[in-house]
């Protein structure tokens, strides 16, 4: 991949394979061309264009490409609804956090949900990660498209928004600006079709209170105005799958009392008439990551199973949502894994393990990751704790190794990616698999309407 280095070569380019026509849409006539170095030499730009403009004119061809051939953003709320009802099989859906080589490993997802006929995959970046892996939410969607259109998928593309969270202590200094740089980041992601989104006010919980109303009672507040933000703001025709949480991931374990005292406190100050969330994230005893020993390696963990069963059956019966959402679990150990389609959790999120896959595969580049951990040794040096052995420093903050060489990452030489792809392909076929998530092509196609949403052609591009 090389990209475009300026936008008459762009256009040039686009014009072998596409039409902008007159009411501001595409349509493709050379779909082949359009899959081969066109979309890698788009998604670069995207990624790395010399100026604003030449990136958001690669953004809109990317996205208006892809709707134009049958893989369009789009919510999976319906979906989710018809899960809760007891209309669809009992699976779980993977939301898949990616941190690094967006674009190689979004297309390895495809590859594998494409063979096992899975449908519901999201693809997500959390409120944090948009900052360390140097992902602004338009450039995280075209990745994630680009992917779609370079392996054909003809499905939609769930995209989400994770841990939009809103963070304690600026939110006790400052509640209205603390919540405004939260809705700030709603909008630019509602612009780059990010139809998921996730809430995550539950860092707002206090425990000093006995009433456990009066414990929820900001998270439930603040997740309620923001809910209500979204729904001003969705684009016509799409209802966003917003998802709430009531315990702070790596914490105390959730109950079923606290979500009913979420619930009952956030459809009360929900606006009568305004659509409410259809998931809600527990913690059940994971932390995001796992717990490093010593050596690096992780510690085993134990998931309050019967919990996750409890709340996602009330979250259903009670609240009429989806079901519950399980964080932190992608280093967990495999054989777990198919315990949670069997306990109805709705979906599941799943991240640093993939990260781990990319870092630990013998082909990548010790110079690179050298490279890297030197870095986070410096930069990162006030986030190590005390006792903390260097082992456990780095797998606590290598994540933040992917934006500041987000670029090496993606000059990687074929023959060093593919290897390391091919095992993610693997990873995710697995998962999967054990999640009862193949086969769930058809449900997407019963249940959920893609509704395309076409932004202004850029300047650039008139």
């Amino acid at each position: 991949m090389a990209g475009y280095t300026s936008l008459d070569s762009l256009r040039g380019a686009w014009n072998e394979v596409g039409t902008i026509t007159s009411d501001g849409k595409v349509t493709i006539n050379d779909g082949d061309k359009l899959r081969g170095a066109v979309i890698d030499d788009l998604v670069w730009t995207s990624a790395f264009g010399d100026d604003a403009g030449l990136r958001d004119a690669a953004r809109w061809l990317i996205r208006a490409a892809a709707m134009a051939t049958g893989n369009g953003p789009a919510s999976i709320h319906d979906l989710y609804m018809a899960y809760g009802q007891g209309k669809t099989g009992n699976f779980t859906v993977p939301a898949i956090n990616i941190r690094g080589l967006t674009y190689d490993v979004a297309r390895s997802v495809f590859r594998a949900a494409a063979k096992g006929k899975t449908g519901p995959v999201v693809f997500e970046i959390a409120r944090s990660e948009v900052g360390y892996t140097n992902q602004r939410p338009a450039e995280y969607a075209a990745s994630v498209l680009a992917a779609a259109i370079k392996e054909d998928w003809k499905a939609p593309v769930f995209i989400q928004g994770d841990h939009f969270q809103v963070n304690a202590s600026k939110f006790r200094a400052d509640r209205k600006a603390e919540v405004g740089a939260v809705k700030d980041l709603i909008s630019e992601a509602l612009d780059a079709a990010f139809y998921q989104i996730d809430v995550d006010t539950s860092t707002l919980v206090t425990l000093e209170p006995e009433s456990l109303d009066e414990q929820q009672k900001d998270n439930y507040e603040v997740c309620a105005e923001l809910t209500e933000y979204i729904r001003a703001r969705e684009p016509a025709g799409v209802t966003v799958s917003v998802g709430g949480e009531i315990g702070e991931v790596g914490l105390k374990n959730s109950t079923v009392p606290e979500l009913e005292a979420f619930m009952d406190g956030y459809l009360k100050t929900l606006s009568a008439g305004t659509t409410g969330i259809s998931k809600i994230s527990v913690q059940t005893g994971t932390s995001h990551g796992g717990v490093p020993l010593p050596d690096g390696t992780v510690a085993d963990v134990k998931v309050d199973f019967e919990t996750l069963r409890d709340l996602s059956e009330v979250s259903r019966k009670k609240y009429s949502m989806g079901g519950a959402v399980q964080h932190g679990a992608s280093t967990l150990p495999d054989e777990l894994f198919d315990k949670f389609p069997a306990m109805g959790t709705l979906e599941i999120h799943l991240a640093t393990g993939f990260q781990n896959i990319i870092y630990d595969h013998p082909k990548c580049p010790a110079d690179l990751r050298d490279k890297v951990y030197a870095h986070l040794r410096e930069a990162c040096a006030g986030e190590k704790k005390e006792g903390q052995t260097d082992e456990q420093f780095i797998y606590k903050t290598r994540k933040k190794g992917f934006g500041p060489f987000k670029k090496e990452w993606w000059n990687l030489p074929d023959d060093v990616k593919a290897p390391i792809m091919d095992v993610l392909e693997e990873k995710f076929a697995f998962l999967f698999d054990k999640l009862e998530a193949t086969d769930t092509a058809k449900y997407v196609a019963e249940y959920v309407t893609t509704t395309e949403v076409w932004p202004e052609v850029p300047a650039e591009l008139k």
